[in-house]
C-alpha cells in the first residue's frame, strides 16, 4: 500500500472538464515531482488531493483511508499540508506568531526549537512581520508553517517560483535535507533542473492528463521524452 493514491480522478472547474482519470501513488520517504507546461493539471492536481477541490469521480487514499470529498482541515489533520504557490503567510503578523498560529490544530505540533533548527535565517527573523520578509524568506515560513504541524507529507507548489538563484539553491539543499530526513514530498516545480535533482520518481502533465511516468534519474540522464512530450526547455 503506497502512503498516498489518486485513482483514476477527474476534476472539473464549473463546467471545464480539467483532470482526465489522474492516477499517481507516492511511496513513504519519497520525493516526487509533477512536471508539465503550465495549465497542465499539476496545481489542480494538489488542490484536488488537499480538498481544495472536489473531485467528479475517483478515488484518493492516504495511507489506505479515502479522503476525496473531506475538507482540506481533515485532511490536514490526517497528516498532509498543502504549500501553496501564493505562500499565504499573514503579513500582518510576525514570523513566530505565524508558526504558533499554525500549530493551534495540529495534533503533535514541533517546537519551534525544532523548526528554528531547520530554519536558522527564520529564528533570525522571528520578530519581523510577514510582509516584510523577502520572497525566499516568505517561502521558508510556508514550508515552516507545514513542518510544525508534523507533516506526513508535503504538497510543495512551486516551491521556487520568483526566487533568486542563490535563493533558489538554498531551498533545493532545504527540501533534499528534508527529504533525507525522510519527509515525503509531492513538488510541482517549473525549474526542471532543481526539482530532477530532488525527485525520485516523476509525472508528466499534459492537458490534464498524465502522460508520462518514470524514475528521475532515467530523465537526468536523458530528458528527452518529457522535452518531446510537453516541450519542457533545454
Amino acid at each position: 500500500m503506497s502512503l498516498l493514491e489518486v485513482e483514476a480522478v477527474n476534476t472539473l472547474y464549473g463546467d471545464a472538464h480539467v483532470l482526465f482519470d489522474v492516477s499517481l501513488r507516492v511511496e513513504e520517504n519519497e520525493v516526487v515531482a509533477l512536471l508539465g507546461r503550465n495549465g497542465a493539471g499539476k496545481t489542480t492536481t494538489l488542490r484536488t488531493i488537499m480538498g481544495v477541490l472536489a473531485p467528479r469521480s475517483g478515488a484518493i487514499r492516504l495511507a489506505g483511508k479515502p479522503i476525496q470529498g473531506l475538507a482540506p482541515s481533515k485532511i490536514a489533520r490526517l497528516g498532509m499540508q498543502l504549500v501553496p504557490e501564493e505562500r499565504a503567510v499573514f503579513g500582518g503578523l510576525t514570523v513566530e506568531e505565524n508558526l504558533r498560529v499554525a500549530s493551534l490544530t495540529a495534533p503533535a505540533a514541533w517546537p519551534l526549537d525544532r523548526i528554528w533548527e531547520v530554519f536558522p535565517r527564520l529564528k533570525e527573523r522571528r520578530t519581523a512581520r510577514g510582509r516584510t520578509l523577502s520572497g525566499g524568506e516568505q517561502q521558508m515560513l510556508a514550508i515552516a508553517r507545514a513542518l510544525i504541524r508534523d507533516a506526513r507529507i508535503l504538497l510543495l507548489d512551486e516551491p521556487f517560483e520568483g526566487l533568486a538563484p542563490l535563493i533558489v539553491r538554498d531551498l533545493v539543499a532545504l527540501t533534499r535535507r528534508l527529504a533525507g530526513e525522510g519527509r515525503t514530498i509531492v513538488v510541482v516545480e517549473q525549474n526542471v533542473a532543481a526539482v530532477l535533482s530532488l525527485a525520485d520518481r516523476v509525472y508528466g502533465f499534459n492537458n490534464g492528463h498524465v502522460v508520462y511516468e518514470g524514475a528521475a534519474a532515467a530523465l537526468r540522464a536523458d530528458p528527452a521524452p518529457m522535452r518531446g512530450v510537453m516541450g519542457l526547455a533545454e
